[in-house]
């Protein structure tokens, strides 16, 4: 049974970054939401309690039930979680009288707590919250304050309970690895084994016990997430495995026939459908993104469901999900909100005749490259940059036309070529032209154009959770948009987008 840590989320914008942390020191992590989390087994060895933007006095502030676990694996509160704990026991917590943000330093520690075995003295560490522990319960102890801070850290008398006002997961808490470390591996003992060929490993037991003979669907995409996924599931089920590769009229430029060469020389049993007409009849005057998103999933599953009855037999849907997909579709009532509509495929239906099985749900973009990677994927498929569900679907902002489409799958073309062709594509994780719903004045030649606007977006990240804009060059930026409003006719504008996730997100839909 693998041993793994979960951390409970109460809307901290760092959540997902103390997930990262926790796997690379190769030890499983789960994020749930405070309020749904399942009873701890014996494979859980301990909790984090994740930072909140709320305070512990707001009327609507995260409450957990924390009698599943506390004094039964050991529990780091960080920020909120720490003041929470504090104040749930008797301890007082009040907002800051002194400004408790940014970089700040460990200058008196207990050396003798096992959290903070091997940290220097003066650790600079990285605080973010409004409130602060002013004291605490009877049976808690300081092991750890700051200049203006006189309860950074603290433990809980003969427990294995912690709580830290600081973020160690942030990468300007310059010693908070091996805190997180002294914590997964000392603290509560887990194997650090966790790798990705003992998730190929593990993952095709899990899919071989589950689907047995029963026969499999997946719509590839072209993509890594898919790619990844039908090959795990190819070799857990071998030819009961049947890939559909749909062209769905939000492809880009060309790549329905490049992708179904791509796939040649895999092993893997695919077959094109065009169903160019169908998605775009279903579009037809939707201009809501959700809405747009939910038609294009429901295009794809009754596909799937025709495809699959045309084999016979078929019981599964695969899908190349990954993790954080499932976090931004979870809505936890509070802390943090329903970001968009599961994405994979872009809202699955309530009822559907066929079981979904999601090999890489609990991976990040990253970790789903390192299995590629293991399991001898080309690189250069591997390396592709991510592209959504829905495709073009969700970056022709407003009403999605034949017309519209058409102007947009030239743009991106040569924006995507022109990166590939100045050494640009493989420093940018997430690339993409956006046609907008604008149209602006321009001027060619002797004659007044009235056209549209399009918006080039370029973004740097590691997993899709957070990311920031690239600083491509004056040069590139002012070629490309030359290239574009020359060649595309009906576009006169060329911006190009600045904003990181968050606060915005890298799709504009």
């Amino acid at each position: 049974m693998q041993d793994k840590i979960f951390v409970l989320d109460f809307g901290s914008q760092y959540t997902q970054l103390i997930a990262r942390k926790i796997r690379e020191l190769h030890v499983y992590c789960e994020i749930y939401p405070f309020n749904k989390f399942p009873r701890p087994d014996r494979s859980v060895k301990g909790i984090i309690l994740s930072g909140s933007p709320s305070s512990v006095w707001d009327p609507g502030a995260p409450v957990p039930d924390l009698d599943l676990i506390m004094g039964k694996v050991p529990v780091l509160g960080i920020c909120y979680g720490a003041q929470y704990m504090a104040f749930k026991n008797g301890g007082k917590v009040a907002p800051s009288t002194t400004r408790e943000y940014g970089r700040a330093k460990l200058d008196s520690m207990d050396v003798s707590s096992e959290l903070f075995s091997g940290i220097s003295e003066g650790s600079q560490v990285w605080m973010s919250h409004g409130d602060t522990i002013l004291s605490l319960p009877e049976n808690y102890h300081v092991i750890g304050r700051t200049d203006d801070i006189a309860v950074a850290a603290y433990q809980v008398k003969d427990e294995k309970i912690f709580g830290i006002q600081f973020h160690p997961e942030v990468y300007h808490t310059t010693e908070g690895k091996l805190i997180l470390k002294n914590f997964v591996d000392d603290i509560c003992g887990c194997s650090q084994d966790w790798t990705p060929a003992s998730f190929v490993e593990e993952t095709l037991k899990i899919l071989k016990s589950e689907l047995k003979q029963d026969k499999v669907i997946l719509g590839l995409s072209g993509g890594v997430d898919s790619s990844v996924s039908a090959v795990l599931l190819h070799r857990a089920i071998g030819t009961n495995l049947n890939c559909i590769f749909v062209d769905n009229g939000l492809l880009r430029k060309d790549e329905y026939s490049k992708v179904l060469e791509s796939y040649q020389h895999m092993g893997l049993n695919v077959r094109g459908v065009d169903a160019r007409a169908k998605f775009l009849d279903a579009l037809s005057g939707i201009a809501d993104p959700e809405e747009k998103r939910k038609i294009i999933g429901r295009c794809f599953i009754e596909i799937f469901e025709e495809e699959g009855e045309k084999l016979k037999d078929v019981k599964w849907l695969g899908q190349g999900t990954i993790y954080p997909d499932v976090i931004e579709s979870v809505s936890v009532n509070g802390p943090s909100a329903t970001i968009k509509s599961h994405h994979n495929v872009g809202g699955l239906p309530e009822k559907m005749n066929l079981k979904v099985v999601e090999p890489l749900k609990l991976l990040f973009k990253d970790e789903v490259r390192r299995v590629g990677s293991t399991l001898g994927i080309d690189k250069a498929l591997l390396g592709r940059h991510p592209f959504p569900g829905p495709g073009l679907g969700i970056r022709v902002v407003g009403e999605v036309t034949a017309e519209r489409l058409a102007i947009l799958q030239e743009v991106d073309n040569i924006f995507i070529n022109g990166l590939t062709d100045a050494g640009l594509y493989d420093k940018v994780w997430q690339a993409a032209a956006i046609l907008l719903p604008v149209q602006s004045v321009g001027v060619m030649g002797d004659e007044r154009t009235y056209e549209s606007v399009v918006a080039l977006r370029a973004v740097a990240s590691t997993d899709g959770m957070t990311a920031d804009w690239v600083h491509l060059p004056y040069e590139f930026l002012s070629r490309i948009s030359n290239e574009i409003i020359n060649k595309v006719k009906g576009v006169n504008r060329v911006v190009y987008d600045i904003s990181s996730k968050p606060p915005a997100t890298i799709e504009w839909e």
